[in-house]
């Protein structure tokens, strides 16, 4: 029997843009802090090419304008392109004509940097919910064929703990398709708990997130792994006047990161979410995708 294919995801964005960074380092001082897109990139590209993978990644547009070389670089590997908006600000702050602009702004930069038109979307911190439903119909009318931004969880920054825990499509106003991929989620104890990506990855120990993923595929359901490639840096740039919560969620288990995912790379098989896509066309229908 073939083993069950889980879900390798990456959004790519520096490491300033996080949620709780974000009043700390508006969108005007980006261009002046340092950069460490490049080389953290490259350290996922090198660990994904030993374990033969490809990733989708979401990529910041805000990066693909100002970092088009390694952008570029990802495409032309065979990654999947994929768009995690142009400033990192949360839809559930935004009117549908801000969203759409943004997005608009950032598919224009990952196009004019890849050549590629990006077939899915992730919001910044998981912030599409119930509040902003609309953001789908925007995400259909650009063209996307998929989203994969609801967290079906109870969390302080993000979360939808009464959305959907598995792949769907939804027929949106424009009567085009639009598949969900929500990120992986386990039930226990009537809770859903968040398995495999992020600080829950980094954070808890690999023989429990190996465990909770096994779970997953013994039910039938690919796991969806998301990472960042600021994760993967063991001397990260270092911010004053944290708290020990703000701390411990930007750099705990950065250093044994790598060694994590490595791990988690040997043990289990993984496509990219466009990948799936067509399989599941192709048995659903008898028909290659076009």
């Amino acid at each position: 029997m073939q083993a069950q294919r889980n879900l390798l995801t990456v959004d790519l964005e520096e490491w300033f843009v996080v949620e709780i960074l974000r009043e700390r380092y508006p969108q005007e001082t980006w261009q002046t802090l340092p950069s460490t897109l490049a080389v953290n990139v490259r350290r996922l590209l090198s660990l994904f090419h030993e374990k033969q993978v490809k990733a989708t990644w979401f990529i910041l547009g805000w990066c693909a304008e100002h970092h088009p070389v390694i952008i570029e670089e990802i495409a032309a590997l065979g990654h999947e392109i994929a768009c995690h908006s142009y400033w990192h600000r949360r839809v559930d702050q935004m009117t549908p004509e801000t969203f759409r602009e943004d997005t608009q702004r950032a598919v224009d930069a990952i196009y004019n940097a890849t050549g590629v038109m990006p077939r899915g979307y992730r919001a910044p911190s998981w912030s599409i919910n119930n509040r902003v439903a609309w953001a789908f119909d925007v995400l259909a009318e650009l063209g996307f064929e998929y989203d994969s931004s609801i967290f079906p969880i109870k969390h302080d920054l993000y979360g939808m703990p009464s959305g959907p825990r598995e792949l769907f499509s939804m027929q949106c106003t424009n009567g085009r398709e639009l598949y969900e991929f929500p990120n992986s989620t386990y039930r226990l104890m009537g809770r859903n708990v968040p398995v495999s990506g992020g600080g829950y990855l980094r954070h808890s120990p690999y023989w429990y997130s190996r465990q909770m993923i096994r779970k997953l595929n013994d039910d039938g359901r690919p796991s969806m792994i998301y990472l960042h490639p600021w994760e993967l840096d063991p001397n990260p740039p270092q911010v004053e006047g944290l708290s020990p919560v703000q701390w411990f969620r930007t750099y705990g288990s950065t250093d044994i990161f790598a060694y994590k995912l490595n791990r988690l790379l040997s043990d289990f098989r993984f496509v990219t979410i466009g990948e799936y896509i067509d399989e599941r066309t192709r048995v659903s229908t008898g028909v290659e995708p076009s």
